[in-house]
């Protein structure tokens, strides 16, 4: 695989309820390209991308709640692995005119890393959530909803992350390492010019986070979060807090 990755997925063809148009990318070679580089700290791995490409050639119809039917420009999701590069950079370049009888134009791309062995912090443990990025190069929404916040020229982004290790009971038992950090699962942006996207999340592996969820449905019962200094919250937050992560961070780090 080369990093003119620039798109192995040329011939993917999208089959729509008996149209017989071509719904296939096909990017020319010199379309322009976006790069996205992917930092990745030890313990994590680079997730696969999800790129978006929308199309106001091709259409289709859809509903609103009310039931009436308007036109909407159709998309063509594809997969694609970045490309590791060095020690710890993964780098994807994406074609913004995906081309073919559509003329498809690139609209978003989801991103993100995710711990590589979750079972490092116990047996049955999942990966979770958290760690994500969405990008969003037009004026549509993401497919996470809005566009997120704007951004002009290239994208720069460098996020602290915590390791969250969370149980739940009610309606099964789960329990998962997700990544605590700003925002909930994604960040969201929306770099229209953009044709660098970077992304560096820090890991700061020694401040894990646990929480437990309650194990009975009750008024009252709250999950559980316990920081890495060993306090504890049940005030209703259903996730740890990233500026109280972060404060017993530095006092720590300012001790050392």
């Amino acid at each position: 695989m080369r990093a003119v990755y620039y798109f192995i997925l040329t011939v993917m063809t999208l089959n729509l309820s008996g149209c017989g148009q071509d719904y296939s990318l096909s990017p020319p070679a010199d379309s322009e390209q976006i790069t996205v580089t992917v930092k990745v700290p030890k313990e994590l791995i680079a997730e696969t991308m999800q790129v978006i490409y929308r199309s106001t050639h091709c259409t289709f119809t859809d509903y609103t709640a009310s039931g009436k039917s308007y036109q909407r420009d159709e998309y063509h999701r594809t997969d694609i692995q970045p490309e590791r590069q060095g020690n710890d950079l993964y780098v994807a370049k994406l074609a913004v005119n995906g081309g073919g009888s559509c003329q498809w134009r690139i609209s978003n791309v989801t991103f993100g890393v995710t711990y590589e062995k979750p079972e490092q912090f116990g047996g049955y443990v999942n990966s979770g959530s958290g760690g994500g990025v969405v990008v969003v190069f037009d004026h549509n929404n993401s497919p996470r909803g809005g566009t997120g916040i704007k951004v002009d020229g290239d994208l720069f982004i460098r996020k602290d992350y915590y390791p969250w290790v969370k149980e739940n009971f009610i309606g099964g038992y789960s329990k998962r390492i997700s990544l605590a950090g700003e925002g909930d699962i994604y960040l969201g942006y929306q770099a229209m010019q953009a044709r660098q996207v970077y992304f560096e999340p820090v890991l700061h592996s020694g401040f894990v986070v646990y929480s437990a969820g309650p194990k009975i449905k009750k008024e009252g019962n709250y999950t559980t979060i316990t920081y890495p200094d060993g306090s504890v919250e049940t005030d209703g937050r259903w996730g740890p807090s990233i500026r109280k992560l972060q404060a017993i961070r530095l006092a720590a780090e300012s001790q050392q």
